[in-house]
């Protein structure tokens, strides 16, 4: 696909980055040269300066003939008019970043006034991921795929997890619940497991099933399913805001903290259910006077990456339980977690992760993408022609470095296991290492 995107800061850089690797004609549009040194020192693309909005520099682009434009300066109407203009001169395809929460009610409108195919919130994707993750409370991550219908979650083993030391045919044996370990994490290496395996303590695992079977799961290894009732966020951001509001639906209680007395007062407005204090986030008597680390989770959520690791310590020194930050440099996540924050959360690969989805089509519905961007879960319908459709999954020898997790039919959702025969309009949800991305969705595709 040839494929314009206008906007490469942080977020911009990251869809770049990952396109790439997919063997994408990409050209990247800037009118920082600062953006375009980088992205031109370190990725394969051609870089173009101007405004993204300008008709000239996106027909310098090419964008008459481009199969997709994408828009993520960080400006929305800027996004907005670049996808208008490209549109018109003819690019097949237009997303457009949007964080505006005003523009968020009228999403639909502006796809069919302007014609556009996707919007994506970064912020608001930061924020149901968040709330996805508070409803496992042992969970470090949460997928939701086929409508609901089934989840990933991904956990970190802890000591009295009753499933350390013993093998996967063993666990299993007792059927306890319809779930799979669908991978796990050790160290720097991704590991599709077999039977045999045996989790150790620092493993990371991945799991698939319904909500239900995952509690039961979680329930047999000893974890807690207490229900998270109070909630502190620091930062008075725009994924505060919509965090909240998500919160607000679960009856949970919110307390923020913001410094800017501006930012309080609109939060105020726009949060009517939640405490606004202002203040100082660093100021430990603060925190300590209201409590923010007895919370059942302390959320950082500046739009400082280091403000919130150094927030996150600060929570952790006061005693809270858990800790999730945000971060837009995806490098930062491995430094965080090794100094004691709990979960670090990437607003640039959750919006990777859509426009991901989008670019490879041919059934593809969504793509989550894990631990920086080195795994990844994909739900992708089975095509008519597939090299998998109508075969046992024993005889149709997928690579090694894929597994199929779960697949939903006429609304049903099943695990599978190798006499599973997979069928065309099958809901499939894949675990792939994602260097075999691409060698892996060919068996899912129809012939072209």
């Amino acid at each position: 696909m040839k494929i314009i995107i206008v906007g490469c800061g942080k977020v911009g850089y990251a869809i770049a980055q990952q396109l790439t690797q997919e063997k994408h004609d990409i050209t990247v549009v800037d009118d920082e040269a600062a953006h375009l040194n980088r992205a031109d020192s370190t990725l394969d693309v051609l870089c173009i300066h101007g405004n993204g909005a300008s008709i000239s520099v996106l027909m310098e682009a090419g964008a008459r003939e481009a199969d997709l434009v994408i828009a993520v300066t960080g400006v929305d109407e800027t996004n907005l008019v670049c996808a208008l203009i490209a549109k018109s001169v003819g690019a097949q395809h237009t997303i457009a970043r949007v964080r505006n929460p005003e523009y968020r009610r009228d999403a639909d409108m502006l796809k069919r006034e302007i014609g556009l195919d996707m919007v994506i919130n970064p912020d608001l994707a930061a924020a149901q991921e968040i709330a996805r993750i508070l409803s496992f409370p042992a969970a470090i991550s949460v997928e939701p795929f086929a409508g609901g219908r089934i989840d990933m979650i991904g956990f970190q083993l802890h000591p009295e997890d009753t499933i350390l030391g013993r093998s996967l045919s063993d666990f299993h044996r007792e059927r306890v619940a319809e779930v799979l370990i669908c991978a796990a994490q050790r160290g720097d290496e991704f590991i599709i497991p077999n039977g045999a395996f045996v989790p150790q303590l620092e493993d990371r695992l991945y799991m698939v099933g319904s909500k239900a079977e995952l509690h039961k799961m979680l329930k047999s290894m000893g974890r807690s399913l207490q229900r998270v009732k109070d909630v502190s966020i620091l930062g008075g951001s725009r994924i505060s805001m919509y965090l909240s509001w998500e919160l607000a639906r679960a009856g949970t209680r919110v307390h923020v903290v913001e410094q800017d007395h501006d930012k309080c007062l609109r939060l105020s407005q726009d949060l009517p259910g939640a405490m606004i204090i202002e203040g100082d986030g660093t100021d430990i008597d603060l925190l300590e006077q209201e409590g923010i680390a007895d919370a059942d989770v302390v959320i950082c959520l500046t739009d400082d990456d280091r403000l919130n690791l150094m927030l996150a310590l600060i929570a952790k020194h006061l005693g809270a339980k858990k800790t999730i930050v945000r971060v837009s440099r995806i490098e930062y996540g491995d430094l965080m977690e090794k100094v004691g924050v709990d979960i670090v959360l990437s607003t640039r690969l959750l919006s990777a992760s859509e426009v991901l989805a989008f670019a490879r089509r041919g059934g593809v519905v969504s793509v989550s993408l894990l631990e920086g961007a080195k795994a990844e879960a994909v739900e992708v319908i089975v095509q008519d022609g597939a090299p998998v459709a109508g075969k046992r999954l024993m005889d149709v020898r997928l690579p090694k470095e894929c597994l199929v997790c779960a697949y939903v039919r006429d609304g049903e959702a099943y695990i599978p296991n190798g006499q599973s025969v997979l069928m065309a309009g099958d809901r499939i949800i894949l675990f792939i290492q994602t260097e075999y991305s691409k060698k892996v969705m060919k068996y899912f595709k129809g012939r072209e």
